[in-house]
């Protein structure tokens, strides 16, 4: 077999998705593995060559089961202190402080395996406090639990920081400082190598000092430290498919190794010491690099490599991918299912898989046919294609000497050149199109989003930033200025080519791929791989993987909503609104996008609400496009997130409360979305549904907007209504109270997040709300819900459902019947896409 490693990977991995789905137990799994390793070694012997195969992948399948139920992780440490309580912490410094505008972070560890992510906000005044690697410290702050978007579809942030022995995050108290305690932990090793990695933060600092944007990218690009990168600066990179050449990666490692390794060949050094010094020089990387996935896995690969040509093993690209996969998912099976990994991985077996082989069809022949095209003494020894292409070039070379007078010497190297160039271009066009291709489907499913420029931008980019890599990096050794401002340019230029592709890139983002789908894109690529060097069978193969691929991007799907239903989901945005509606004529309306809310000092937050938890969800359902936006007032926790939603969603209008933020009128404008002020007006249908809009009274004046500026609806459909109130408050409750606009509604969203200032008892009495629903952020600083709110809504009889404890909140009616459903109530996920088995509530007659 040409890669003898991947059926093995196949069976590992295989045993770590069951163990994963069904959940395995270590004995379980244990006797399988020794039971049919002897059922191998038996079969050996009596020479069954089909039965020893068959045992020895059962025995690799549940040594994958047995390796996820090993690394399986526990429960998580405790501390007893509420959210609220501000404790003393004492512990030991693993990753040192880091400075961004205006705050300091730094990871303590406060016991073996048990560590916490702990920030400090500076003020203007404040000198930052330097914390290195090992110091033992003392500190007051209020720690909290990570805490998920709780959609389906969204990110397990959680998951991710406990990866990293991270448990909490720790808010230093403001102004203070941390008490450094006596003597040192930690590791000699890793303190030389955080030493390492300061001093070179701080030479970055220098080179480029006074120039924000330059050090930030630069300690990205070449550290891996993003602790002031900001996503502004990102966005044109990500759009065009080339955020990979700026984040910190496998491809960094190969860079510099070549670079040291051409280096190591020039000062005489033979092969394999040369090799040694390389993958040393890697692993130190890694380490400075502050161990990141890409880079470690990269380093491993060389290793292996190294090992490999020690043993005088001609290396294969499959056959020593499947060999760092193979490691890697034994010593920790839980990145199988990380998207760095998936995505590294899937890009080098697209190369190795389906563009080299592509590429042995096509061009690769010809373009060796290119070296001594002169010499026709070699031209036998050749396959009989490259030979007559040998042959074709020279008497083309004659033609020219006839119409130019050139030699034919120089008229042929002329030729050669120019092929060379040509050939380059489309290599490195065909490996840019396989990659866009072979990472479709993590990308849509990660992303939502598949780069049409891409295909160019990467051409110009990764060489760009590639190069400014080895020439940052001899800046830091050297402190040379002017090498910085070389690298900094190519980084300059980089950025202004992303700029100019993006302006190209049609706003195209893609939604969930049907199950069906991604199956069968996912056996399409695998059956090309295969048939890839048949030349039979590997066109109709590729024209079956580009046909799925057009499918996925063209996403021709309709959404999955029911129909002749109205629905109510409240989406799980922390402290702010966003909710969707679903009409019963399939309409489609999103009331307010989610939002940080800032006060004081406002710094720029690399989170979008709108883009990175209510587009996540809302793509999850297989929606494209959306009918209506509606902002119900300026507050950044409500709007912040609408911008983002409307250049995604593209809906036909925007409706807005008094004083809409100038921004969202801008972005109207520009995206040609119809604006329409709405105030309080008589009922109207709208795609099967009723709605009126309770609020701002047409005679509201407001010079700033505040909560009363809210936009107000009530919705109906059959015998049930749904009463959304923004953030009103009680003077426009009270207004409403006199007049004849409040009667019984179903369902209640309640206003200001449960604030005491709304939901007032003559309010609460008029509406007389079955279900309560309460949008607020997990143990968040203004107390909401109120404890006065909950006390008026339980004298009510209301149920009340929250995001901050249920996640994610839908209510559907037929228009007789109410169905009530939170993210709390559902079972454990499924293994693909996010998605939770629905378990629904079913309230008859409310």
């Amino acid at each position: 077999m040409r890669d003898p490693l991947i059926p093995p990977l196949a069976a590992v991995a295989a045993g770590i998705l069951l163990s994963r789905v069904f959940g395995f137990q270590m004995v379980e799994s244990a006797w399988p593995v020794g039971t049919f390793l002897a059922l191998a070694g038996v079969a050996r012997w009596v020479r069954s060559r089909w039965l020893t195969r068959i045992s020895v992948a059962l025995a690799l399948l549940f040594a994958g089961v047995f390796a996820e139920a090993w690394h399986r992780p526990g429960p998580p440490p405790e501390i007893d202190a509420g959210s609220r309580e501000t404790v003393l912490l004492e512990g030991c410094v693993v990753e040192p402080a880091v400075f961004s505008v205006d705050r300091s972070q730094f990871t303590l560890e406060i016991d073996r395996g048990a560590r916490a992510r702990v920030i400090l906000a500076l003020l203007e005044e404040d000198t930052p406090q330097k914390l290195d690697y090992g110091q033992r410290v003392e500190i007051e702050a209020r720690i909290r639990r990570p805490h998920n978007f709780n959609n389906p579809g969204s990110f397990d942030y959680a998951a991710y920081l406990a990866r990293q022995n991270i448990f909490w995050t720790a808010t230093m108290t403001r102004g203070s400082a941390a008490r450094i305690l006596p003597g040192r932990c930690g590791s000699r090793f890793m303190a030389v190598v955080f030493g390492l990695r300061t001093a070179a933060i701080n030479r970055i600092e220098r080179l480029y000092q006074g120039d924000d944007y330059a050090t930030g990218m630069m300690e990205a690009i070449l550290i891996g430290e993003t602790s002031k990168l900001e996503k502004v600066w990102t966005e044109n990179f990500r759009r065009t498919g080339t955020f990979h050449a700026l984040v910190i990666s496998g491809v960094h490692v190969t860079v510099l190794a070549g670079v040291l390794l051409f280096l190591l060949r020039l000062c005489s050094l033979g092969e394999i010491p040369a090799l040694g010094v390389t993958a040393v020089a890697a692993w130190l990387y890694a380490f400075v690099s502050g161990l990141s996935a890409p880079v470690v896995r990269a380093a491993g690969g060389f290793t292996l490599y190294l090992t490999a040509r020690f043993f005088f093993r001609r290396g294969r690209v499959m056959n020593l991918l499947a060999a760092v996969a193979l490691v890697y998912l034994l010593w920790d099976p839980g990145q199988m299912f990380d998207a760095s990994f998936q995505l590294s991985f899937l890009c080098v077996a697209a190369i190795g898989a389906l563009a080299a082989p592509l590429l042995e069809a096509t061009s690769a022949p010809r373009s060796r046919g290119l070296r001594s095209v002169a010499n026709v003494e070699i031209d036998p020894h050749l396959e009989p294609r490259v030979a007559q292409f040998r042959v074709e070039l020279r008497l083309f070379a004659e033609t020219l000497q006839l119409w130019t007078r050139l030699p034919v010497r120089w008229a042929l190297e002329a030729l050669a050149v120019a092929l060379r160039f040509a050939f380059f271009a489309f290599e490195m066009a065909l490996i840019s199109t396989v990659i866009q291709i072979g990472l479709a489907l993590p990308m849509a499913e990660y992303f939502h989003r598949i780069s049409f420029t891409g295909l160019t931008a990467n051409l110009l980019i990764v060489p760009l930033m590639e190069a400014a890599v080895p020439a940052g990096f001899l800046a830091i050794f050297t402190g040379w200025r002017w090498v910085a401002a070389v690298a900094g340019w190519m980084l300059t230029i980089s950025a202004k080519v992303a700029a100019w592709h993006a302006r190209l890139e049609p706003s195209w983002r893609v939604p969930d791929p049907p199950l069906w789908l991604a199956l069968a894109f996912a056996g399409a690529l695998v059956a090309l791989a295969i048939l890839a060097r048949n030349r039979l069978w590997r066109w109709p193969a590729l024209a079956a993987v580009l046909t799925l691929f057009g499918l996925l991007l063209w996403h021709p799907f309709p959404a999955r909503i029911a129909h002749h239903t109205l629905e109510l989901t409240v989406i799980d945005v922390g402290q702010g609104d966003s909710l969707l509606v679903i009409l019963p004529e399939g309409g489609r309306m999103v009331i307010d996008g989610g939002g940080l809310l800032q006060f004081g000092r406002k710094r720029r937050s690399n989170l979008d609400i709108g883009e990175d938890v209510v587009s996540p969800y809302l793509w999850s359902r297989g929606i494209r496009r959306i009918d209506v936006l509606v902002a119900t007032h300026a507050h950044e926790d409500h709007s912040a997130g609408l911008a983002a939603l409307m250049e995604n969603f593209r809906p036909r209008e925007l409706w807005t409360g008094t004083n809409p933020s100038a921004a969202l009128l801008e972005s109207a404008a520009h995206l040609g979305v119809r604006v329409a002020e709405r105030r309080a007006s008589p009922p109207f249908d709208f795609s099967g549904a009723r709605i009126e809009v309770l609020s701002p009274p047409p005679d509201y004046v407001s010079t700033k907007p505040g909560n009363n500026d809210s936009l107000a609806l009530r919705i109906a459909y059959g015998a049930h209504s749904i009463l959304l109130t923004g953030d009103m408050e009680a003077p426009m409750e009270a207004r409403l109270l006199s007049g004849s606009s409040l009667v019984h509604t179903d369902v209640l969203k309640v206003g200001h997040h449960g604030s005491k200032t709304s939901t007032i008892q003559p309010f609460l009495d008029a509406v007389a709300p079955s279900f309560a629903i309460i949008s607020a952020g997990f143990e968040n600083s203004f107390g909401h819900p109120h404890k006065d709110v909950l006390a008026r809504l339980a004298g009510q009889h209301s149920a009340v459902v929250r995001t901050d404890l249920d996640g994610l909140i839908t209510v559907r009616t037929d228009g007789r019947r109410l169905w009530l459903d939170t993210m709390a109530w559902r079972s454990s996920s499924s293994w693909w896409t996010g998605e939770h088995p629905s378990n629904w509530a079913m309230a008859d007659g409310w």
